[in-house]
């Protein structure tokens, strides 16, 4: 009798895309400085489903530089997430927050300070945003917002036209919030 392989094994040998929803200044140097991930708990069915050699794409919200007059929200990379998020032996303190667990991401791009690719202006034609009329701005509630592959396209071809530099060229204004690692305890 043929044996088939369970359909789970099939769901997981694409790779999955992801909006990786940031908020913080100081998470996201942490983020670049670091190239981790952290997040709250397990409880959020992406965060648990999130694998090795997933894309993601990092979003600065329009309130992660403190300026949501002046700052829009923009998507700055493309990344990949490296490791599953597993619990971390030492919980991460990032903006006044507590994260338990995470995973190794790798970003070695990132938009110019101040560039990117704006969401706002493309939301109506994202799948991950489809029936949310004007309040689309409610999904980014969470960290990780799965995109489908024609988000992911049309992410990286506009990501690709800004164009990304080297991170180690762009880092500085992003991280310059975060300049030391902080573990639970610190401060």
């Amino acid at each position: 009798m043929l044996q088939l392989p369970h359909p789970a094994a099939f769901y997981r040998s694409q790779v999955a895309d992801y909006l990786l929803v940031i908020g913080d200044r100081e998470a996201l140097g942490w983020l670049l400085t670091e190239q981790r991930m952290a997040f709250p708990d397990l409880r959020r069915s992406e965060v648990r489903a999130l694998s090795p050699g997933d894309t993601l794409f990092l979003y600065t919200t329009r309130g992660c530089f403190k300026n949501p007059t002046r700052d829009r929200g923009r998507v700055i990379a493309a990344g990949t997430a490296t490791s599953a998020v597993t619990p971390l032996e030492e919980p991460v303190r990032v903006g006044g927050r507590t994260f338990p667990v995470g995973c190794d991401v790798t970003f070695s791009t990132a938009a110019p300070w101040g560039h990117g690719v704006e969401l706002g202006t493309l939301v109506d034609g994202l799948d991950a945003f489809a029936g949310t009329g004007q309040a689309w701005s409610i999904r980014l509630r969470r960290p990780l917002v799965a995109l489908s592959g024609g988000d992911a396209t049309l992410l990286r071809r506009r990501l690709d036209a800004v164009p990304p530099q080297p991170l180690a060229d762009v880092l500085a204004p992003y991280a310059r919030w975060w300049n030391t690692p902080r573990r639970e305890g610190d401060r």
